[in-house]
């Protein structure tokens, strides 16, 4: 190396540092540039979030809509696994105190079944004998009734032409006469239907009859397949689940019990004609919350209409009023309301996403989900066992 050698070097070293600034200067406008661009480029923050909660909804929404859709293609199949899922909340803790008492599980399930179906059986017969006594009964008293009425329209203050509330009250006795089918029960016709029903009823039976003798094996299988840590957390959730449901079974039918009885008498003492069988129907239209309720009294009210007159439906019409708030501040709350606590809005709306997903199904079985939801979820967070153990479970999971 020559001597030169630092001169040039500090030259050149002389002439980068006076250069640097310029430099700068320039990369200046290109690094404001890019960043300027970067800056006009970035998504405001309010809208990734609401962009990212969007596109999981649209997920959720297109998986709901595909296992609707798979549901409605297997409705004979889901529905009657879906009623043998109530039934057996609502019998297992019956042959759970027969197996406690000595005997062995599979005559504990039968004897569950037969007394099940001895019930069933002794309260069809009742009515269709109710029926068939009271039915001619119904229609002379709809036809005085309909006489009734059309004096009293054409009179003061109504004024109205003898023609005109003759052919609207003629149709009352018609439609009554026309239509026993459709008071005594549905009638199921065709060969299709005829064979789905039954089908469907065949296979309700065998899966409670299973989820009876063996849920306990069958709920142990499943867990199984699972980690131990994941297993321990699913049983908890499961466990506390099937308490929701079988309580919500034991209330249920408590509460549907109560509304038949008060419906049943208050028909009695005004004389109106099968009083038993609409106290029956109240009793299972209960078991929709809220609304089964106000679509079985008002056929109560229109038979009390037809045959004993507007004051005993008015008179009816006070009684599910205050049976309708004892319900909603009184029995659901205290019967009900101790495993599932739901707002009665919360109930509604589960009411109308079940039956616009299921129709008359979706709504039985919309609040039962619902309770489900609501005790599993919590014992699926949580990561370690309770400190406090749960109350004792009715019924073992099936």
């Amino acid at each position: 190396m020559t001597a030169r050698d630092p001169v040039a070097r500090e030259t050149i070293r002389r002439s980068q540092q006076s250069a640097m600034p310029d430099g700068r200067e320039a990369a200046a406008p290109d690094a404001h540039g890019a960043g300027g661009a970067h800056r006009q480029d970035r998504v405001p923050g309010w809208l990734q979030t609401g962009a990212g909660w969007s596109w999981r909804l649209l997920i959720i929404a297109v998986v709901v809509y595909l296992v609707a859709r798979v549901f409605g293609v297997l409705y004979i199949v889901v529905v009657p696994c879906v009623a043998a899922l109530l039934l057996t909340a609502l019998l297992q803790p019956l042959a759970g105190r027969l197996r406690r008492a000595g005997l062995p599980a599979l005559a504990a399930t039968w004897c569950t079944l037969l007394i099940a179906a001895a019930v069933l059986g002794g309260l069809g017969w009742l009515i269709s004998a109710r029926v068939s006594a009271e039915y001619p009964t119904l229609v002379a008293e709809a036809k005085h009734t309909a006489t009734q009425i059309e004096s009293l329209l054409s009179g003061p203050p109504f004024h109205l032409k003898n023609t005109n509330v003759k052919n609207l009250l003629n149709n009352i006795p018609k439609y009554v006469s026309t239509h026993r089918s459709v008071i005594e029960g549905t009638v199921v016709t065709g060969g299709r239907i005829a064979a789905e029903f039954f089908g469907g009823l065949v296979l309700m039976l065998f899966v409670m009859f299973f989820l009876i003798k063996d849920g306990e094996r069958i709920w142990n299988w499943l867990i199984g397949k699972m980690q131990p840590h994941n297993a321990r957390r699913w049983d908890r959730a499961g466990r506390a689940s099937w308490t929701a449901v079988v309580y919500y079974m034991r209330g249920t039918v408590a509460v549907a019990a109560i509304h038949g009885a008060v419906v049943g008498i208050a028909l009695w003492i005004m004389g109106v004609p099968l009083a038993l069988p609409l106290a029956v129907l109240v009793f299972m239209a209960a078991f929709v919350p809220l609304v089964g309720l106000l679509v079985a009294g008002a056929l109560a009210v229109l038979v009390t209409l037809a045959t004993k007159g507007w004051l005993d439906a008015v008179i009816l019409v006070i009684v599910l009023v205050v049976e309708d708030q004892l319900e909603a501040h009184l029995l659901q709350p205290q019967v009900v309301g101790r495993v599932i606590r739901l707002h009665p809005l919360g109930i509604i709306l589960a009411l109308a996403v079940g039956g616009v997903l299921a129709g008359i199904p979706g709504a039985l079985v919309a609040v039962p989900v619902v309770a489900v939801i609501t005790r599993a979820v919590p014992e699926l967070r949580r990561r370690e066992p309770p400190d406090s153990p749960d109350p004792p479970d009715p019924g073992d999971p099936p």
